[in-house]
């Protein structure tokens, strides 16, 4: 059987990165996820032209938990790299933000996003929604 791909968690709060963590672990998923702390970090994994050329970019992450208020290159930019590419363009992206911003949620979609939701400010629901999150597009989903 192949081995399923990486859950790339891209979050630039260390608690919140945390909790996901702490969340996903309830799936066995935790060991399968690779965090990075801004948009500029996981652009240079997923299309490894520097520090991770050994990766091979075929083997591409099952989802991507995309947070958008994000250091260097945030989210929708990030967003948008990851469509604009043939190897990365048919991931799986999960906007997770903390914005309820109508804007955000629309560019989000416009610019490819599989799902936006909001994080949940109460940690129960937090972990709650992560856990369902990650039951679904690491486990459930059949990415292309």
């Amino acid at each position: 059987m192949e081995e399923k791909s990486d859950i790339l968690l891209v979050e630039d709060n260390k608690y919140n990165v945390e909790f996901i963590l702490e969340a996903l672990s309830q799936h066995n998923l935790a060991h399968r996820v690779k965090v990075f702390r801004d948009g500029g970090e996981a652009l240079d994994y997923l299309f490894a032209p520097r520090e991770h050329s050994e990766r091979h970019s075929f083997k591409q992450p099952s989802v991507i938990l995309l947070d958008l208020r994000l250091p260097k290159v945030d989210g929708l930019e990030v967003l948008r790299m990851l469509r604009s590419n043939e190897t990365t363009k048919m991931i799986p992206v999960v906007v997770f933000s903390s914005s309820t911003n109508d804007r955000d949620r629309i560019d989000s979609y416009r610019l490819g996003a599989n799902s936006f939701i909001v994080k949940p400010i109460a940690y129960d629901k937090f972990v709650e929604t992560v856990t369902e999150i990650g039951s679904y597009w690491a486990l459930q989903n059949a990415p292309p």
